[in-house]
């Protein structure tokens, strides 16, 4: 499966070292299977003035030899895992995270900050674009 990476510099072998702390899965290597979406995050570096590269891999999509989470939707554990990932705590032993990103223009995911007004929110601009 071809999957895409937005960075500042071209990544030939993708790893989990350089990632920043305080994200929605916690630190790793995050990819999507859409190529907009990358495009997306490239033009943010676009705009502040840094380069942008859409780095592109082969990804294996036999699971079996992994230990994964899936979320099909943005529900409620998914915002419990998205909070508690967001406040630095890591949660499980997960080689693969597969599941939408939160839209920080829709809510700040904060410890204290935890309302189905933002479930309905993402689930209202997942499926009206």
């Amino acid at each position: 499966m071809e999957v895409f990476h937005a960075s500042t510099v071209q990544i030939d072998t993708p790893d989990i070292y350089h990632s920043r702390q305080y994200l929605d899965f916690g630190p790793g290597f995050y990819v999507t299977t859409m190529y907009d979406q990358a495009e997306k995050y490239a033009n943010r570096f676009i705009r502040r003035g840094k380069a942008a590269f859409i780095n592109v891999y082969d990804m294996d999509i036999e699971l079996s030899r992994w230990n994964p989470l899936t979320f099909h939707k943005y529900d409620e554990d998914w915002l419990d895992f998205v909070t508690e990932c967001r406040a630095g705590h890591i949660l499980g032993d997960y080689d693969i995270i597969i599941g939408g990103i939160a839209d920080d223009k829709v809510f700040r995911t904060e410890p204290t900050l935890k309302s189905k007004v933002c479930l309905k929110c993402l689930y209202f601009m997942k499926n009206n674009p």
